[in-house]
């Protein structure tokens, strides 16, 4: 169903107009309307989302080396933490012994951020960044409205396996 335009007018400064259209060049925008929609929806998204309770979507992209010592580990421990605010993930295989990882979360602002810090601040992850952004910009909800304890400190990182003086790998909890 298409939605109804309103048509209006701004006014720009000679250089800010030629600033735009650049940026519409540089984007592959249909048009300046389209660019300036684009530009709105950010700033109308970056203001719903002052509220920590807003409805939130976010990205998370980690890099690590898998040979690091236990990373995969602890990123699973991570991963299971947020369960509930994640809703797909992606492990892609680089050249080297490096992987990223993409995951993508949905929960009330505060709660997406806290994952995001969680998951990008566990010990092996060489880079994390972290995108958000509100589903109703483009009216959508994330559909996620139930109440989540916080994870507890205990359960933060996995515990390492402990080696014997004979050798043998046991677990240390």
């Amino acid at each position: 169903m298409a939605r109804r335009v309103v048509r209006t007018a701004i006014s720009l400064e000679p250089e800010v107009l030629a600033s735009l259209d650049e940026w519409v060049r540089g984007r592959n925008s249909r048009s300046r309307s389209d660019a300036i929609r684009f530009l709105v929806r950010g700033a109308t998204s970056a203001n719903s989302l002052a509220d920590p309770g807003a409805d939130a979507v976010g990205t998370v992209m980690v890099l690590y080396d898998h040979r690091s010592p236990y990373v995969q580990r602890r990123l699973t421990a991570a991963q299971h933490r947020w369960g509930d605010h994640i809703r797909s993930s992606s492990h892609v295989h680089l050249e080297g012994d490096v992987c990223l990882e993409v995951m993508i979360l949905v929960g009330q602002r505060r709660e997406v951020e806290r994952a995001a810090e969680d998951l990008r601040g566990v010990k092996g992850v060489s880079q994390g960044d972290f995108l958000l952004a509100s589903p109703g910009t483009a009216g959508g909800r994330t559909g996620h409205h139930h109440p989540h304890p916080a994870p507890s400190r205990r359960e933060k990182e996995p515990a390492a396996p402990v080696v014997s003086r004979t050798g043998r790998s046991r677990s240390s909890r």
